[in-house]
């Protein structure tokens, strides 16, 4: 279990399919209303991405990510963040 590792739910991007809410056996997740939220970050396998992994929308991210990995279906966020800061026309949708 890790103090330095949990996800984090990118909202804007949360399909609120709740296959982070049930790929998770360590209550690191509960409920509200249909919305998962992390409640119990400390619950959390340092390193896991289980539940990113199952992501459709890669709305998770982690605390304490250095490994490089990238959200199922998303670019580099660091590359599209300032891809969208430039205002470029041929990505982050534009």
């Amino acid at each position: 279990m890790s103090k330095t590792w949990y996800p984090v739910i990118r909202y804007e991007h949360c399909t609120e399919c709740l296959a982070c809410f049930n790929k998770c056996k360590n209550s690191v997740f509960t409920l509200k209303g249909s919305v998962p939220v992390v409640v119990n970050p400390e619950g959390c396998v340092h390193e896991c991405h289980g539940c990113g992994n199952l992501c459709p929308v890669g709305a998770i991210v982690y605390v304490g990510d250095n490994t490089g990995w990238i959200p199922p279906g998303k670019k580099n966020i660091k590359d599209e963040s300032l891809c969208c800061e430039s205002n470029k026309n041929n990505c982050c949708g534009g």
